[in-house]
């Protein structure tokens, strides 16, 4: 049997994409981190309050895509929920 070649007209790149920038009529807002806009520099392990809205309702962190936080602050977020977790003031998992 003859093999077929595949046309370039079908091809990909020949589609002009369209980033979710480009499209018109929708402006997506860039989120602020909580702890820049606040002024807050230091992420207290202690405060469960504070770090539970940084959780799921299953217990797992939430990303800084979700929750708006830079890199830096997302990192101190991590580590402070995973030392409360050690200490038993917040949950590993919420069933």
């Amino acid at each position: 049997m003859p093999s077929k070649a595949r046309s370039s007209s079908k091809r990909r790149e020949d589609k002009p994409g369209r980033r979710r920038e480009d499209r018109p009529g929708r402006r997506i807002k860039k989120k602020v981190c909580y702890f820049c806009a606040e002024g807050i520099e230091h992420v207290d392990y202690k405060d469960v309050a504070l770090l539970r809205k940084f959780m799921s309702d299953r217990a797992k962190i939430r990303s800084s895509r979700v929750t708006g936080n830079c890199v830096q602050h997302q990192r101190r977020v991590a580590r402070a929920i995973k030392n409360a977790r050690e200490l038993a003031l917040l949950p590993y998992t919420n069933r």
